[in-house]
């Protein structure tokens, strides 16, 4: 039987999630949709259903013994290492597929991550993204909007800024950001006293503006202020509209990062 001339077909349905990470409560931390399969599909096809779900990432992951393996789509293309989708999938694997497990490891070639139970939240183990100086260039400055009063880049930019508001305040072109030779920019300020760093994180050459809570952020974010303040755990806030707390800890070529998740959506999708 044919509509319009086209055949029919029988669509493949698969299950989906989009669970809000580093959140106090569901509309808040970073949403994350969340596909778990049996086995991978077509690269193609997964690109097309992170475009579809239009959220910063899609994490699909499949199971192999006790581990899983793991890849992360942006709307435009796929990343090699995404914290809070992982940080989503754990929660989701530990709720809900493997409630009896305690710990879920995530195998990519990025480097392996580790999602854990700890009470009510999670911590997220991944590998820091030590950043170092580098010269600062028109096009960051211009970029941004404003002049840093330090630069500094390992998978990313980090920009050092004086004061909270200004990163608060700050107006990036994200056309002209979206040219430069690294995928995003980190930029980071000393916190108030209920905080000890504040920060946000500009993807658009990802096809993602700003990031509402970034772990892979943190990653850089974390062994930078450790350093600075000479201390290994800190409470962080990203200073997105949805906002984010995230609760960081350094340990030599390791950050892990705690939160919470919520399943804010479940449901099915035909492809």
């Amino acid at each position: 039987m044919a509509v319009d001339g086209l055949a029919m077909r029988n669509p493949m349905t698969l299950d989906m999630f989009i669970i809000d990470a580093f959140a106090e409560r569901t509309l808040t931390g970073n949403p994350a949709a969340v596909c778990p399969l049996d086995a991978w599909i077509a690269d193609d096809t997964m690109q097309a259903i992170a475009q579809e779900m239009n959220l910063s990432e899609t994490v699909f992951f499949v199971p192999n013994g006790d581990v899983f393996e793991i890849r992360w789509f942006t709307p435009v293309r796929e990343v090699d290492m995404i914290g809070h989708a992982t940080l989503a999938a754990g929660h989701l694997i530990l709720d809900r597929i493997r409630p009896e497990m305690q710990q879920v490891k995530f195998l990519n070639p990025t480097g392996d991550m580790v999602v854990s139970r700890d009470g009510n939240s999670l911590i997220i183990d991944m590998p820091a993204l030590v950043p170092h100086p580098v010269p600062g260039t028109t096009a960051l400055e211009s970029a941004l909007g404003k002049t840093p009063r330090e630069v500094l880049a390992s998978k990313h930019y980090l920009c050092v800024f004086d004061n909270e508001d200004t990163v608060a305040g700050l107006e990036p072109d994200f056309v002209a950001m979206a040219n430069l030779d690294l995928p995003a920019v980190i930029v980071t300020a000393p916190g108030s006293t209920e905080f000890d760093f504040v920060s946000r994180f500009f993807a658009p050459a990802n096809g993602v503006p700003e990031d509402s809570v970034s772990g892979v952020a943190h990653c850089c974010l974390t062994p930078f202020w450790s350093e600075r303040l000479g201390i290994s755990n800190m409470k962080a806030r990203q200073l997105s509209s949805r906002g984010g707390v995230i609760y960081c800890e350094f340990d030599k070529d390791r950050v892990r990062l705690a939160g919470s998740a919520i399943t804010f959506l479940e449901g099915q999708i035909s492809i």
